[in-house]
């Protein structure tokens, strides 16, 4: 296969080229670096650009030959989501809608989406299928939700052809630590709590301990970084123009704030200070996938199921980085294509 990902130099989307590369495929990323970064992906497989510039996206799916796109580019703060709605209706919005048009004029005709479990809102439920009810609760789970409408309308009047993976927590890092989670500022919990054990935080705040879990404490699906990229390679494989399907993408198990933080200090051998404050508006007590659908339709496993294995990944990265991928970017090296944005 030949594939271009937007977003391609952030955290899951240079996981995805990076495997992509690995099982013999060619993969460039399109990214504008706001988010992303130019050392996580190799200097010749990036294309700096915009998505909105619908001529330029299009002239670099034609260069590459790209027949399937894996579309990552979008912002994805729940909290910067509520105070500024229009950025990410513009961005998520208005960007994906670009690159629609992009595919279309290049005649690139399926794509695999980046989407959330955040569409499903609040639930009860103890581990949510495709079937579940879709009730986004904030502007970052609603643009997502109108991305994945817009998928069904073109499928319907155009044939495209598509997959929409619904993460949940997407966590961990590479193997030989060499890539990981890095973003600015930082807002997921596993990267939150290693930098306490850095000692670049001096403590963790847990939102509260009276929710109707084990502990107290929010339980969450954490699924490897790794595993996310093996979904969407095995969902393009398998993707024929003019079909569309949605998965949820899991373990089916998983881990509270407290079991977290235990994870972290046994991983890194360092106290982590924590304590507990008032819960946020809008956190649901538990969020665990039921990803028998990837399963069945991909013949997708998950190969990282415990948090401390995943865990165990992502400190290798933190501690051979503790300031991410550096304090600026390496310059890019001529890819044979021509750079735009």
């Amino acid at each position: 296969m030949r594939v271009l990902l937007t977003g391609g130099a952030g955290y899951v989307g240079s996981a995805c080229l990076r495997h992509l590369l690995d099982a013999g495929h060619e993969a460039f990323a399109w990214d504008n670096l706001s988010e992303g970064h130019r050392a996580a992906i190799p200097d010749e497989r990036l294309i700096v650009g915009e998505l909105h510039d619908t001529a330029g996206l299009a002239s670099a799916l034609r260069e590459t030959g790209a027949e399937i796109v894996m579309h990552f580019a979008a912002h994805a703060a729940v909290g910067e989501s509520v105070a500024d709605p229009a950025r990410y209706y513009d961005n998520n919005v208005v960007g994906s809608l670009s690159m629609l048009r992009a595919m279309r004029a290049a005649g690139v005709g399926r794509v695999i989406f980046s989407s959330t479990c955040s569409v499903f809102g609040q639930t009860e439920a103890a581990a949510l299928s495709e079937q579940a009810p879709i009730r986004p609760m904030n502007p970052y789970a609603r643009t997502k939700r109108a991305v994945e409408w817009m998928l069904e309308d073109f499928a319907a009047a155009y044939g495209l052809g598509y997959t929409v993976l619904r993460y949940f927590n997407a966590a961990g890092a590479s193997p030989d630590g060499a890539h990981g989670e890095h973003h600015e500022p930082e807002n997921h919990l596993i990267p939150l709590v290693l930098q306490v054990a850095l000692g670049q935080r001096d403590e963790i705040c847990i939102f509260g301990d009276d929710y109707p879990t084990p502990d107290g404490t929010c339980v969450r699906d954490y699924v490897h970084v790794d595993d996310l990229a093996d979904a969407h390679r095995r969902a393009a494989e398998r993707l024929v123009a003019g079909r569309g399907a949605a998965w949820n993408l899991g373990t089916g198990s998983g881990a509270s704030v407290r079991e977290v933080i235990e994870a972290c200090q046994e991983v890194s051998g360092r106290p982590i200070p924590h304590r507990v404050v008032e819960r946020r508006a809008g956190d649901p007590p538990r969020l665990v996938a039921d990803p028998q659908g990837a399963r069945d339709a991909l013949g997708w496993q998950p190969r990282y199921v415990g948090i401390k294995a995943i865990v165990e990944t992502a400190w290798r990265w933190h501690e051979r980085h503790p300031r991410g991928y550096g304090s600026g970017p390496r310059l890019a090296q001529d890819s044979g294509l021509s750079p735009r944005g």
